[in-house]
């Protein structure tokens, strides 16, 4: 640390408890627009009551210059946000007064903890860079009636939403608007060690009556929602003084009760009475940056099910993780700039959904480990895991390993390597071996290319068995362009990974145009989205395997509504007979079709948000009408909500008729942020099944939680009331203790 430095640092302490502590600037933005940002050590922790009526607010500069991204890229905020960062030995605390013109008018609706519809609420957030990478970064939002979210950031566009940390928010209001005080334990970040901190800082204000969102720094106004997550472009945040190292150990006992009926299982109609059971997670920080994590007997009894999709294709459906131990830590170990999607085909080398799942049933597991953090330029992601033989699942018992390391390159760009192996340990059956290396080049956060080679090791299998990808996105406001070649091998079997399809060589390529209209021309509309995209796919021998042409035409308003307009032009070669529906079977051949879709998305500010589409078209030889309600929200107050969405498909072919109905609702009631309860319906008439999943949530103290489940399944093809096939009702409750 220089001389100067060190000087600044003593005098701010001094200041701090001074009576002229008043003229010690909280940030300072220089001729370029750089911003630097002090946090200021208090002697006494904040009252957590969210009033800001401490002396320290009266005394302490706020930051309060921020900048609009949306609607008007550059401006001056309509609405005025004061905010402050302080911290103790303890903790660091964001606190904000945002005020607001009409706060009659205020739009929250969301109390549940990690509740998705907390970021379309009136909400205010801060990400900490707490690495100084410019790459990863830490959220924690609040909205304004004190629903609490936060969510982990890995090179500025993979989010984990299920990242979870111990911290705390209260709310308050004003005549003139709302107020927020946050309150994060150093015990819950990962850091680079020292004792002095330089970390990366953006806050951002979201008044969601007028969709203005601003920030500390300037967001382009392409990035989007997620702009907090563009790391690249924060604030410096300086004078923070962490804690002497403590033991930054973390042990969570479980224990759980329950009765469970399967009637598909073996021997059939087997009920467990009153099953009890134990385990055990850790966390140990090895150093500030570097965290081991341990589990015992690990369960996942309180995870939602899943949720229910049509697959009209002869291909694998995406499913995503939900299972909280798997996701912390989840984008360290993502490869090739894709961590899945329902219909990406681009594999996915490392799927934890191949750990403890077989079938979508739960396989038991021994235990694990994982180690995940950074070293100096170094991201470094270890993980082991040891499942058991489970006989009603179809499982053996297996070990799992997997390496993962990166290393950063230049300011964005950053070249890794992938390792994942699956070993039955109950059996003779050999081992299952992926490599892969990858690499990122990025020089804005519009222009990204990604690059990977893999190859798979599988007994049985020889030759083919590698894949390769090469993209390139360009992606700014006016103007965006992908280009991307991906190759699998028809051999290719990465099996602690996903993979939709094998044996093919991808072309893709897409171009949009999205102009804004002038300020005073169509004033409700932000911006008009023309895209086309053509995708050619072959297999091995460079037979056509499927051909697709897109155009679609988007209007996006002010107010989040989107109407979108899209036609699709198909060929996909059928090698092989499948069956479509329950007796109707889709021949080989070749096949040309096509389909038109309209779709309109109501936004947040109103009662009802969701998309709404309908589609039309040929379909193999034959027709398809689908009739969908996506996303779709419905808050009857502020503590209780309803989430439909239904996907109906009338399918007419040459070989048989039939309808699909997927209908799905979530009800929610919240009683306080940490409390809720909460009931997935669902129907499938592909599967004639019926399922509940009903959940109660209580995190009693941070961290800390009991959980009240229950579920079932039943078969809709009984007549009258439809037949049970399983049902479970489980408690379980955990402690964290940290020391």
């Amino acid at each position: 640390m220089n001389d100067s430095r060190r000087l600044w640092l003593v005098v701010a302490a001094l200041l701090a408890s001074s009576p002229v502590f008043a003229q010690v600037p909280s940030a300072i933005r220089d001729a370029h627009g750089r911003v630097t940002v002090r946090a200021l050590r208090i002697a006494e922790p904040i009252r957590m009551d969210g009033r800001l009526d401490e002396r320290v607010y009266d005394e302490t500069p706020a930051i309060s210059d921020f900048i609009v991204q949306e609607p008007d890229e550059g401006a001056v905020p309509t609405e005025r946000t004061e905010a402050w960062i302080f911290f103790d030995n303890r903790n660091i605390y964001v606190s904000a007064r945002c005020w607001d013109s009409h706060p009659e008018r205020d739009i929250a609706g969301e109390r549940r903890r990690d509740g998705s519809a907390i970021t379309d609420n009136e909400n205010f957030a801060v990400i900490f860079d707490t690495f100084h990478d410019r790459r990863n970064g830490l959220v924690f939002q609040a909205n304004s009636i004190g629903g609490l979210r936060d969510s982990a950031i890995i090179d500025e566009t993979n989010q984990n939403a299920d990242w979870n940390a111990v911290w705390d928010a209260r709310t308050g209001t004003f005549e003139s608007g709302w107020t927020i005080e946050m309150v994060i334990p150093f015990k819950s970040l990962r850091y680079n060690p020292g004792e002095q901190q330089v970390w990366g800082v953006n806050l951002r204000r979201l008044v969601r009556w007028k969709n203005e969102w601003s920030y500390l720094t300037r967001i382009p106004a392409y990035i989007g929602q997620r702009g907090l997550f563009a790391t690249s472009l924060a604030a410096t945040l300086e004078g923070l003084e962490p804690p002497p190292a403590g033991l930054n150990l973390e042990i969570k006992p479980y224990g759980i009760s329950g009765a469970r009926t399967d009637r598909s299982a073996r021997p059939p109609g087997k009920i467990d009475n009153f099953d009890r059971d134990w385990g055990v997670d850790a966390k140990y920080g090895i150093t500030k940056s570097l965290t081991a994590d341990f589990t015992y007997n690990t369960d996942f009894a309180q995870v939602e099910d899943d949720t229910q999709q049509v697959n009209l294709t002869r291909f694998n459906l995406f499913f995503p993780e939900k299972r909280e131990f798997f996701l912390e830590g989840q984008g360290i170990f993502a490869f090739g700039g894709s961590t899945g999607s329902t219909n990406s085909n681009t594999p996915v080398l490392f799927f934890s959904r191949s750990i403890g799942l077989n079938s979508g049933r739960p396989v038991p597991i021994l235990g694990g480990g994982r180690l995940t953090g950074k070293a100096g330029a170094y991201s470094i992601g270890l993980l082991n895991i040891q499942s058991r033989d489970d006989e009603s699942a179809g499982a053996r018992a297996a070990n799992f390993s997997v390496v993962r390391i990166k290393r950063d390159l230049f300011r964005r760009s950053y070249a890794g390597v992938l390792y994942t192996r699956r070993q039955e340990t109950s059996g003779s059956t050999g081992a299952g071996d992926t490599f892969g290396v990858d690499a990122l080049i990025s020089t804005s956060p519009a222009l990204n290319v990604n690059l990977y080679a893999a190859k798979t090791q599988t007994p049985g299998l020889k030759g083919k068995d590698a894949s390769y990808l090469g993209r390139f996105d360009y992606n700014a406001d006016r103007y965006g362009f992908q280009a991307e070649r991906l190759s699998v091998g028809s051999r290719f079997n990465p099996e602690v990974g996903f993979l939709r399809r094998s044996d093919f060589n991808r072309s893709y390529g897409l171009a949009r145009f999205s102009p804004r209209p002038a300020a005073n021309h169509l004033k409700a509309v932000r911006r008009f989205i023309y895209q086309t995209s053509f995708e050619y796919l072959e297999d091995g021998e460079g037979r056509v395997d499927t051909r697709e042409l897109q155009s679609s035409f988007n209007v996006e308003m002010k107010n989040f509504d989107n109407l979108s307009v899209r036609y699709t032009r198909d060929y996909e070669l059928i090698p092989a007979p499948f069956s479509i529906a329950t007796g109707v079977e889709v021949p080989a051949g070749g096949y040309d079709y096509q389909s038109g879709q309209v779709g309109y998305t109501f936004g947040f500010s109103h009662r009802f948000s969701g998309t709404v589409s309908l589609q039309a078209g040929s379909l193999y030889d034959g027709n398809r009408r689908t009739l969908g309600l996506s996303s779709g929200r419905i808050n009857l107050t502020s503590q209780f909500s309803i989430e439909p969405s239904a996907s109906v498909n009338w399918v007419d072919l040459p070989w048989g008729e039939f309808t699909t109905n997927v209908v799905t609702s979530r009800i929610t009631y919240t009683m306080t942020p940490r409390m809720f309860v909460s009931a997935l319906v669902q129907y499938n008439s592909a599967s004639h099944l019926m399922s509940t999943n009903a959940r109660f949530r209580w995190e009693y103290r941070p961290g800390s939680e009991m959980f009240v489940v229950y579920s079932d399944g039943r078969d809709t093809l009984t007549r009258g009331y439809p037949n049970m096939l399983n049902r479970a009702v489980i408690v379980k409750a955990n402690r964290l203790l940290r020391f």
